[in-house]
């Protein structure tokens, strides 16, 4: 018998209908179920064949669970690997080096210098930025989000410098991007597997 996995958070509804819609195939020797995790031994497998992951990206330890289970066998959907170099910054300037529109967007340090550094960690940072370079290059609107993560945690729209700064006050240790605003009239997102498989969906953000 192969195990499907769904391991989840806080989502309700995409998990369980994954699971019933698998399971109402009836396909022969395949079940699907939540994941469950009791215990995770170096280099031991899971009894899963496919696991599809939801929640990696806010929680450690999934994410070192999960490329435990994928070097052992299991089929890890989102690959665990890619984690580590998957971020909003860099997705964006690969897309633009293959050609793909994407909003006017800078990095930015955090507010708040990280846990055990100092100002003596950042002298190679000009101070301060050149802030009036970067509100003409993103222009107002813009919004101000992580460069990593997702579920619309912290982000902001923002009309003007003024409510930027006081944004970034509330921001603390976060790395965030600032993002020029683009009106859309449809919105898609694209589904892939392996790299071959791609399914275009219509989506309300």
């Amino acid at each position: 018998m192969k195990k499907i996995g769904i391991l989840f958070g806080m989502e309700e509804s995409f998990p369980s209908t994954v699971v019933e819609r698998i399971n109402a195939k009836n396909e022969k020797d395949i079940v699907a179920e939540a994941v469950r995790i009791d215990k995770v031994i170096q280099n031991e497998p899971l009894e899963y064949a496919v696991i599809i992951d939801r929640i990696s990206q806010d929680v450690p330890f999934y994410r070192a669970m999960l490329k435990n289970a994928a070097i052992t066998g299991t089929a890890v959907i989102n690959n665990p690997f890619w984690w580590s170099a998957d971020d909003k910054f860099f997705n964006n300037a690969l897309a633009m080096q293959i050609g793909v529109a994407v909003p006017k967007t800078v990095i930015l340090p955090s507010k708040n210098h990280p846990t055990d550094t100092t100002e003596k960690s950042f002298r190679n940072l000009g101070y301060p930025l050149d802030w009036e370079g970067i509100f003409n290059y993103v222009g107002f609107p813009a919004y101000f989000k992580p460069f990593a993560g997702g579920g619309w945690k912290n982000v902001y729209k923002l009309n003007n410098a003024d409510e930027f700064f006081r944004a970034y006050d509330e921001t603390g240790q976060l790395v965030m991007m600032l993002q020029e605003e683009i009106i859309f009239t449809e919105y898609f997102r694209c589904y892939c597997l392996d790299r071959k498989d791609i399914h275009i969906m219509q989506y309300d953000p």
